[in-house]
Parts: C-alpha cells; sequence; structure tokens
C-alpha cells in the first residue's frame, strides 16, 4: 500500500491495525460506523487489531483506507430515471415471463445481448491486445491474494499444482434506490412525474436478472472463482470481481480468467469448471490455449450443435455410438503426442447390460475401437469426456463456489447490509473473503498447532 500514499507531510499510521479491524468487525457483524466506539470500550477487541487506547483513529480513516485501495469515482451523480426492464407474464403461467422477446422461467437466465463479444475478448486475451491493469479492483485483489490467499498456500490448503478452479456469478443487490431522489423544482409546481435529472447515491449501479429468483434485482454481479479442499472439506475464494448487474456471466468469466491468470501466474491449473453459462466455442479456445481441461455443462438450448459436422455417431455428450445403438465405453486419454480419446466397445468390455441386443461388428476378441479428437469440436469432444467419472467427480465440486457465494453474502451479511456503491461492496465482500480463509486456516492450526498456539495462550494468560 505504500505507493498509495505521500511521502511527504503527516505519515501514514496504522493501516495495518485498520484492516484488522474491518476483518474483526466483519466476522463479529459490527456497523462500520460504530466501530471506532466498540474499540474505544472494548480492551480485548483493541488488542486483537493492535490499537492502543492512544492509537485509535476515527471513523474517517476507515472510509480514506476504502477510497484509496479502491479508486473509483462515486459521489452521487445526476442521471435521468433508470426505468426497469418490462416483463410480460405468459396467461396461465405465473412462472413463465416473456422479457426482450424471450421467454424466460425461473432457473433460466437472461441471453447475452452481444453474442459475438466473448469471441472478440478472447481474441483480443489470446493476442495480449486486452489489458485489465487499469480495473479499479486491483490493488483490493493483490492485497486478498498477498495476505489471504498465500498463507493458505504456505499451509498447503490450496495446492500449487494441478488445482482445479471453479467460477460462477452472483447477485448482489444496493442498498441504493433505483428511482432516484428528485432535485428540480417541479414538485412545488404540481408535476409529480417529470423526466428532469435525478440524484443517484450508487451511480454504478445497474439492472439485472437473478434467475435464482426469477426476478429483476438492482446493485451489481459478483463472479467469484473458488477451489475445493477435498481433504478438509473446504470451500476457498480465490478472486473476486464486481461488474455490471446486466453484464452476462459468459463475458465475465473470460474476464475473470484473465485476471486470474495474472494474479497468481505460479498457480498451474488443471481444470476451469462452470456452468452452462460457459458453454460457448470461444471460452473453449481459450482454455485450450492454455491448456486447461474444460469442464463446462451444456447449455439445453444448445444441445446437438456442432461447430463442425462429427465422422462418427455420437450423443449430445460426445458419446460415440456403436452400431448396435450403444454408448460406447471410455477407455482413457492417448498422450499429448496424439491427443485422442479412446472408446472400446460396451460389449467387449461387459458394460452392457442385454448382451443380445448387441451384434457382433468386430472378430476380436478385445472389440472394436473408436477415437475422438478434441480439436475435433474443442465444446464436445472435451478432453474429459461428458458424464464420464471424472467429469461428475469434478463438475460436484462446482458447487464451492455457490457455496462461497452463501458465505459471503448471508453468513457475512454483505447481501443484507444494504451497502451502496461499487467501492464500498467490493472491499466488504473481499474482507469477507478473508475471513473464510482464516476460518480454514485456524482450524488447520489449531488441528495441527502449528504455531504452538496453546503455549502462546498459557504465556498470554501468565503475562
Amino acid at each position: 500500500m505504500l505507493p498509495l500514499y505521500s511521502l511527504v507531510g503527516r505519515p501514514s499510521e496504522s493501516q495495518p491495525e485498520i484492516f484488522r479491524a474491518f476483518v474483526m468487525a466483519n466476522h463479529l457483524g459490527l456497523v462500520l460506523d460504530k466501530l471506532p466506539e466498540k474499540l474505544r470500550h472494548n480492551a480485548v477487541l483493541r488488542a486483537a487489531c493492535g490499537f492502543t487506547f492512544e492509537s485509535l483513529v476515527g471513523i474517517a480513516s476507515y472510509y480514506d483506507f476504502i477510497n484509496r485501495i479502491v479508486r473509483l469515482d462515486e459521489r452521487p451523480k445526476l442521471k435521468l430515471r433508470r426505468v426497469k426492464p418490462k416483463v410480460k407474464v405468459v396467461k396461465g403461467s405465473k412462472s413463465t415471463k416473456i422479457v426482450d422477446g424471450a421467454k424466460l422461467t425461473k432457473g433460466q437466465k437472461l441471453p447475452p445481448k452481444n453474442p459475438g463479444i466473448v469471441a472478440k475478448l478472447v481474441e483480443r486475451i489470446l493476442n495480449k491486445d486486452e489489458n485489465f491493469a487499469n480495473r479499479p479492483e486491483k490493488k483490493l485483489q493483490e492485497i486478498f491474494a498477498g495476505v489471504s490467499v498465500r498463507q493458505s498456500i504456505e499451509l498447503g490448503l490450496v495446492p500449487t499444482d494441478s488445482l482445479d478452479i471453479a467460477g460462477d456469478g452472483t447477485c448482489i443487490e444496493t442498498g441504493a434506490s433505483h428511482r432516484g431522489v428528485g432535485v428540480c423544482e417541479c414538485r412545488s409546481k404540481g408535476i409529480y412525474k417529470c423526466d428532469c435529472p435525478r440524484r443517484f447515491s450508487d451511480p454504478s449501479a445497474t439492472w439485472g436478472w437473478d434467475s435464482h429468483k426469477g426476478v429483476f434485482f438492482y446493485g451489481y454481479t459478483g463472479y467469484f472463482i473458488s477451489t475445493y479442499n477435498k481433504d478438509l472439506k473446504a470451500d476457498l475464494p480465490l478472486y473476486l470481481r464486481l461488474v455490471e448487474a446486466s453484464r452476462h456471466d459468459s463475458v465475465s468469466a473470460v474476464v475473470a480468467l484473465a485476471e486470474f491468470r495474472k494474479l497468481y501466474p505460479f498457480l498451474n491449473i488443471n481444470t476451469f469448471i462452470s456452468d452452462s453459462a460457459s458453454d460457448n466455442y470461444a471460452t473453449y479456445e481459450l482454455l485450450h490455449a492454455w491448456g486447461w481441461k474444460a469442464v463446462i455443462a451444456l447449455n439445453e438450448t444448445n444441445k446437438g450443435n456442432f461447430k463442425y459436422p462429427p465422422p462418427i455417431d455420437v450423443d449430445d455428450a460426445g458419446t460415440p455410438i456403436c452400431a448396435g445403438g450403444n454408448k460406447m465405453v471410455y477407455w482413457g486419454f492417448c498422450g499429448k503426442d496424439r491427443c485422442r480419446l479412446k472408446w472400446r466397445c460396451p460389449k467387449a468390455t461387459g458394460r452392457l447390460y442385454n448382451r443380445n441386443t448387441c451384434q457382433s461388428c468386430s472378430p476380436s476378441a478385445y472389440g472394436r475401437c473408436i477415437y475422438t479428437k478434441p480439436h475435433w469440436d474443442l465444446r464436445i469432444f472435451t478432453a474429459i469426456p461428458r458424464h464420464s467419472p471424472l467429469w461428475k467427480e469434478k463438475m460436484k465440486t462446482r458447487t464451492c463456489c455457490e457455496r462461497v457465494n452463501n458465505r459471503i453474502l448471508n453468513d457475512y451479511n454483505i447481501g443484507q447490509t444494504r451497502n451502496r456503491g461499487k467501492k464500498r461492496v467490493s472491499f466488504l465482500a473481499t474482507i469477507a473473503a478473508t475471513n473464510i480463509h482464516l476460518d480454514v486456516q485456524l482450524r488447520t492450526m489449531k488441528a495441527n498447532d502449528t504455531f504452538g498456539l496453546a503455549d502462546l495462550f498459557r504465556q498470554s494468560i501468565a503475562a
């Protein structure tokens, strides 16, 4: 944080203590405005943060801390009224709605407004023309990676080799009103419905579609990249970014992956896991160029579509169909030199329940073999075959993102505090992610007594 402060004038002090105070307040559910008073009357909390009674700072120092880390101008601005998207309900069905000509039901996402934008972004990322270094959250992400994630890596909670990551978006409502506040004199003149600009306390907030609840919301979309520790059964966030509520998750995913790769160049990523929002050829091409495996659910509206007609008969998941009409059995990946998937006859492998329905298509006892190559169609012929045991096992870990979202929004109350402003919401969500890491780190330390916590506690009591 040194470059964020001036080297002349009064020296800056208590930055580590302020950061600890934010973490403590988030853990205890304290309101930020009441934090200085709480520290003034509680010696235990002061000691936990590193403050002395003489070194306590006022509330302005806490807000200045946020403003320096997240450089974003969010002063109230005059704008035209933001109209909520119109929704029509289909007759006879309360769950089916029509938005911009598209029929939506609960659990269904809005189609992207610019379908070709993901391909353009991927092309710029691969050509190294896209630079996200000027994003306002960069310093916040670097602090989170250097303080929270690095400690988890040193404790062995996050492996640096062959790491599986999962990405998912979540809806975060703002505490500001989408109607704004009138600043004109029309009301005094008896005009109660005017088109004059209004003052918005959260100028960055936009309207978005919450597919989980089936309603529109006003605020932001948070995109999180997380990983799952199978041994500890722990979910650990690695990357957080707040974007416009109207942005599609497919766009957020490729941007997040590019930023994540630059933020953690020392991590060797094995697999990226995502829901059907990232089911597009541009994302598969990006992952293939980086050497990452893709475990992405197929979009129901795009099943059966191939970039090029496959040379053999396959189902929607890319599994070859034998001459008898049965699914062939996946038999492994043939090295990087050949880069192809091997499939064997289901009858010869003993995976066919009713063998009488299958006609012999090969005189060999080993059965007929078929090979599929990912470069035929990166979306269908994935390196990890769809619906295989390994694919299902990895897809199950995608729920770590949903659990991280739930912890940040509900357990740490980020979704109910009615905060306004992208800057403050992003900062507090990152503090909540830090607490998630601390929970797992402390659990590991207590189990292993890594730093002799019991002895330190006894010594502190004796002192």
